[in-house]
């Protein structure tokens, strides 16, 4: 028997112009607006959702593409690949020296930085963690509130002492600068300060460059060791953009980690394609800790995955490829910055209020909207969209002008006007 829910969904569906079709294995797929991009099975029909919530980029037709370059990469691979062997533990040294200069440019002296190839950006989170444990167990690790939910649980799983310190305004939408800065007063010695790059994941709020080097003096001066973890590079503002912030800091800490992902930027989400790095105070201690990390990577898992890595490797390595990658990128982007803006405008006309217009200022995948449990709930519940509970969406989840049905149910719930 099929609830008057379900009814309810079916009939908002047919009004609001959303995908339906039949399916063979039950009664009808709706296309909803789901955070989590799985399924709803509830009695004899089934609710085929978009992603509102998962992390991972998605087109028009709610497909996550292989990027061209990626493909012409892989069939050139195909074709003169030629071993399987074992690359070194570090990782293969095209990739690492390529994501290297991709993230830090020229900011640092190349012989200043250890890399190490990882599975993922959370392989390499895992790995400067695992040094962490080497160099001073005792440190307590900085984190925002909120963060990405695996840095704090890899972080207390691990046994560290860990701190939230406060990031985002509920009210403004926007970073709360001046009470996360007061926050960092208490910063001691040795402590790690995690920061993200470009973009935050949730928020989607960015810390602006003043701030980065009020940050940057304040931990050269409490002694901390800081620790930027950019999975979004080329989401928000651009490659050479997003990294200035980073770019900035090293060249002018002691010390510093740093952990990258090709998940987003290349696409590459199952093929796990990470670095993580060390920017040491000279050339002579970089060697030590090259040594030292690549001693982790036999501990935990002896060598990443090459397929991904290889294949970056090659993309930012030949001047036709990267060319056509950053194209595709930059595309991505710009499609995300559409969306938002579209959907602030949505938001303003239907609320009649600027109380969303900070959704177009936000960079990345993600944006946290502020609302609060019994919001979401109504959402869910009344219109059949389901957001994480932090309110918390995929800009890329809302393509192919789905922003207008959910600008429609926030604005109903949300009753701003």
């Amino acid at each position: 028997m099929i609830s008057f829910r379900v009814i309810k969904q079916f009939l908002l569906a047919l009004m609001l112009g959303l995908n339906f079709s039949a399916t063979s294995q039950c009664s009808y797929t709706l296309t909803l607006l789901d955070s989590y991009g799985d399924g709803w099975n509830g009695n004899s029909m089934y609710v085929q959702t978009s992603g509102l919530g998962v992390g991972i980029y998605k087109d028009d037709n709610g497909i996550t593409p292989v990027m061209s370059s990626v493909k012409k990469a892989e069939a050139r691979l195909l074709q003169e690949q030629n071993s399987k062997a074992y690359v070194s533990l570090a990782g293969a040294e095209l990739f690492r020296d390529q994501m290297r200069d991709l993230v830090l440019g020229n900011a640092v002296a190349a012989d200043r930085v250890a890399t190490l190839q990882t599975p993922g950006g959370t392989g390499a989170i895992r790995q400067i963690f695992e040094s962490m444990k080497v160099l001073n167990p005792d440190c307590t690790i900085w984190i925002s509130d909120p963060s990405w939910p695996s840095h704090m649980s890899m972080a207390t799983h691990m046994g560290f002492k860990t701190r939230g310190y406060p990031y985002f305004d509920n009210e403004t939408r926007l970073v709360d600068t001046a009470a996360m800065m007061a926050s960092f007063q208490d910063l001691k010695a040795g402590d790690l300060l995690l920061l993200h790059g470009c973009c935050h994941n949730p928020t989607g709020a960015n810390i602006d460059i003043d701030t980065w080097k009020a940050i940057t003096d304040l931990v050269i001066e409490k002694g901390a060791m800081p620790f930027i973890d950019i999975a979004y590079q080329g989401f928000g503002d651009g490659l050479d953009q997003d990294a200035a912030p980073l770019r900035y800091m090293a060249s002018r800490v002691p010390e510093m980690f740093i952990a990258a992902s090709c998940s987003k930027n290349f696409g590459l989400y199952r093929d796990r394609v990470g670095i993580a790095m060390m920017i040491a105070k000279d050339a002579s201690t970089a060697e030590l800790v090259q040594g030292n990390l690549a001693v982790l990577n036999r501990l935990n898992y002896s060598f990443a995955p090459d397929h991904g890595a290889a294949v970056v490797g090659m993309i930012l390595a030949d001047a036709d490829l990267r060319a056509e990658w950053m194209a595709e990128l930059e595309q991505m982007r710009m499609t995300m910055l559409t969306i938002r803006q579209d959907l602030a405008d949505a938001l303003r006309q239907q609320c009649n209020s600027d109380h969303f217009d900070f959704i177009a200022h936000h960079r990345g995948m993600f944006s946290r909207l502020g609302l609060n449990a019994e919001q979401v709930l109504s959402l869910r519940e009344d219109h059949g969209m389901y957001l994480v509970g932090d309110s918390r969406i995929n800009i890329a989840g809302l393509a192919g002008n789905r922003h207008l049905p959910f600008s429609l149910a926030v604005a109903q719930v949300a009753a701003v006007s």
